[in-house]
């Protein structure tokens, strides 16, 4: 049973959040070329991993353990990423989800610092805390992952501790073993802090963007 029946495409001036499809794997095999410096922590695939990558999210998803999407450039149409809805808590004894987690994100080299992630995580928290009507928004990152723990803490969420060995390794090497992951949350009363925090920030990028030659 899906976690969501029939996910909606989640659009915005800069990204367009579109459930993730085989018709996304192209622009994902270039995309994930871009520039791989960036992935020492995050699972993205090789050009020629796109498809089976994009199979076993899409297996995922068919199996209620995650919604994920396709990140696209609304500028050029381009797939540039993905990310993701996953790891569903409910209530005991309902099918109502009290909390959620942003996680499964990767975006092309020449994507990041253009506030495509800003604006997707506005979208995806909009549509978990507004659509779904969960109380709290779970994001995690490895430990050693500096500019990941940054970035999430300009997104407005709080730091909550890093749990030791709490999940699989996904840097390079280090397979079978364990990290200690950063954990970080939204919860329901803070989010339309974090909404104005977040809105405000894509107003300030469009204002510079709009001012250089």
């Amino acid at each position: 049973m899906r976690l969501v029946p029939d996910p909606p495409r989640l659009a915005g001036d800069l990204v367009a959040l579109e459930p993730l499809s085989s018709g996304h794997v192209p622009g994902l095999a270039a995309a994930a070329e871009e520039d791989r410096r960036s992935y020492g922590f995050t699972v993205v695939p090789s050009a020629s991993a796109a498809a089976t990558y994009v199979g076993e999210q899409l297996g995922r998803a068919e199996a209620g353990l995650m919604v994920p999407f396709a990140q696209v450039r609304v500028a050029d149409d381009a797939p540039v990423g993905c990310t993701a809805l996953w790891d569903p808590r409910r209530w005991p004894g309902s099918d109502r989800l009290f909390a959620i987690e942003i996680g499964w994100t990767w975006l092309a080299g020449a994507a990041q610092r253009t506030g495509i992630n800003v604006e997707a995580k506005l979208l995806l928290f909009a549509y978990a805390f507004e659509t779904l009507g969960v109380e709290r928004v779970d994001l995690k990152t490895d430990a050693r992952n500096q500019q990941s723990r940054r970035a999430l803490e300009r997104l407005g969420a709080r730091f909550e501790g890093v749990l030791r060995r709490w999940s699989p390794s996904r840097a390079p090497g280090e397979e079978g073993r364990l990290r200690d992951s950063a954990m970080f949350s939204v919860i329901a009363p803070e989010w339309p802090g974090v909404k104005a925090h977040l809105r405000a920030r894509l107003a300030a990028g469009a204002a510079g963007a709009a001012g250089r030659p």
